[in-house]
């Protein structure tokens, strides 16, 4: 008797647990010829919420890891999707990438993950400043984590996108609530089953998955998001940017547009770091 294929049950990865969408919802993703692969969870409104109310929690804890202590997790990441690039690969190809480009892909991902492992540590060092005054004090500027950083992911190169846009942020002790590609959401998923055996805490990272349209003005308005960042269209950022006023969020949007090369050197820097940040600034009276 021939046997019958066990197909997956896609989910997405928020708070350290798989969960479908609180609404049952799902929208089908087919396969690069046409068939139908799986049902992809349409989260809701109500799943970006859960999702920030995950990253809160694990943001304290987080944040208070050494930096040094975070780049070994991020690097830990980088290995793992090294160790199941297979998997990967066959996830990329499901959205139509080739063989060869689907390992250039993965390749360049882990690459971007040990590069800011590398930073980790040593940001602080070039971010941070002692600076002249003219007055008796010690005065000195360090980094901080901005808290929640909502982040939203190009249909151009999923899995490299996703990961260059979330890894500065967890880097510098932020957590992360990220829409995945619309039209090519599977590899986040098989990302979000990585970081659930990954060193990193459940919580740091919340992946969705979804239709723009009904999740992004959420992303806007959200209070408790405090930076929001991604690749967004005209009408998207507008809406981005005027719900950010609202409650003074920090705003990086790229213009779909204008696709960005991930692969280039502009997809990757320091001041992608610098800008998942606050500066605090100390006075201390010398002598006292």
């Amino acid at each position: 008797m021939t046997r019958l294929p066990i197909t997956k049950t896609p989910k997405v990865y928020v708070g350290g647990a798989f969960i479908r969408s609180e609404s049952a919802r799902t929208f089908p993703l087919k396969d690069a010829a046409g068939n139908f692969f799986a049902n992809i969870p349409q989260c809701t409104r109500k799943d970006l919420r859960n999702a920030v109310e995950a990253a809160a929690k694990a943001g304290p804890g987080w944040a208070k890891r050494t930096p040094y202590n975070r780049g070994q997790i991020i690097y830990r990441l980088g290995e793992m999707i090294e160790a199941r690039k297979g998997d990967m690969a066959d996830a990329l190809a499901v959205g139509g990438a080739s063989k060869a480009a689907a390992a250039k892909e993965i390749a360049a991902t882990v690459d971007r993950l040990i590069y800011y492992a590398g930073w980790a540590d040593k940001y602080e060092q070039v971010l941070g400043n002692v600076n002249p005054v003219a007055s008796p004090h010690f005065n000195f500027t360090v980094t901080e984590p901005m808290g929640i950083v909502g982040l939203i992911a190009p249909d151009e190169a999923p899995l490299l996108a996703l990961v260059s846009l979330l890894a500065p942020a967890i880097t510098s002790g932020n957590t992360v609530v990220a829409l995945a590609s619309s039209t090519q959401p599977y590899p986040a998923i098989v990302l979000g089953e990585m970081l659930a055996t990954s060193d990193l805490p459940g919580g740091v990272v919340n992946l969705l998955t979804g239709f723009r349209k009904e999740i992004v003005p959420t992303f806007a308005t959200h209070t408790h998001l405090r930076a929001i960042g991604g690749v967004a269209n005209a009408d998207e950022r507008k809406a981005l940017k005027l719900g950010a006023a609202d409650s003074v969020k920090r705003v990086k949007l790229l213009k779909a547009e204008e696709p960005l090369d991930w692969y280039s050197d502009k997809a990757q820097s320091l001041y992608e770091l610098r800008d998942t940040l606050e500066f605090k600034t100390t006075w201390h009276p010398i002598g006292a």
